[in-house]
């Protein structure tokens, strides 16, 4: 994969952010304690150090999944009480924790959409995945298959194999694989097929990527931020939100394998 964090790509971000900055009162450096799911990490790691040398701010992150009962799962590092400031997600599952009253209201950017794909072994043989139909004589004939514990995983094994009509053929060779991330799994040989979000696959080495689903059974996933209800730092988290949802952002964003969604930022 090309570096998404050549300087080249980078010359007119510092540009770009402090113009974006310029408009959400940022004044004071600050620790902005940030809480991320796998989808969006790959472009955060190549914007995170222009943000952080644009404003003066230090970013501290927590990885983990966007639900699930995992010790690192975001609700889950919430719920024990851990410090946040920004929360990056799945969108659907964002807008739950809205509901419990751990996120702001009104604080909610949509980022990106994300498309599911499908990785093997690197060196494995690539099936097809080009109709429906292959896609489900893929499935048939793999020995394994792992899916995420996250929004694709749950899409995947509640929605797509039904669709395919191969949801009792599944049961003892498809699993689900909680926190860690799905291409680790196939790059490990312990599954054949694996299905999650591009962008969480392409920084995983030891796999190659097949492709997207075909549009017909693929499902987009929307990865979102939000500022949380206990954050000490709004304004700088309100900042790193803006800054994501810049034009700044885009190339990133599209490097990691994933669409940007325009927005005017954080309200």
């Amino acid at each position: 994969m090309t570096s998404i964090s050549a300087s080249a790509k980078f010359r007119g971000v510092a540009v770009g952010l402090l113009s974006v900055l310029w408009f959400t009162g940022a004044s004071h450096a600050a620790e902005v304690r940030v809480m991320i799911s796998g989808g969006l990490t790959a472009a955060y790691h190549a914007l995170v150090p222009e943000f952080e040398k644009a404003t003066g701010n230090k970013v501290l992150t927590a990885y983990g999944p966007s639900m699930g009962t995992t010790t690192n799962a975001i609700p889950v590092r919430l719920e024990r009480g851990e410090p946040a400031d920004v929360l990056i997600m799945v969108g659907y599952a964002l807008t739950d924790l809205v509901n419990k009253g751990k996120v702001v209201a009104g604080s909610q950017v949509d980022l990106t959409r994300s498309p599911i794909g499908v990785a093997v072994k690197s060196g494995a043989p690539k099936p097809d995945i080009s109709s429906v139909d292959a896609v489900k004589r893929a499935l048939l004939a793999a020995k394994t298959i792992a899916y995420s514990d996250s929004a694709s995983g749950v899409y995947v094994s509640t929605e797509m194999f039904d669709k395919l009509g191969i949801t009792e053929a599944m049961k003892d060779k498809a699993r689900k694989i909680p926190a860690t991330p799905v291409g680790e799994i196939v790059a490990h040989g312990e599954a054949e097929l694996g299905f999650q979000q591009i962008s969480e696959l392409k920084p995983v080495k030891g796999i190659d990527i097949v492709g997207p689903l075909p549009k017909e059974i693929q499902q987009i996933t929307i990865f979102s931020a939000g500022i949380a209800t206990v954050s000490k730092e709004q304004e700088a988290g309100r900042a790193l939100i803006k800054f994501l949802a810049s034009p700044a952002a885009r190339d990133a964003i599209i490097a990691s394998g994933m669409e940007p969604i325009p927005a005017d930022g954080a309200k």
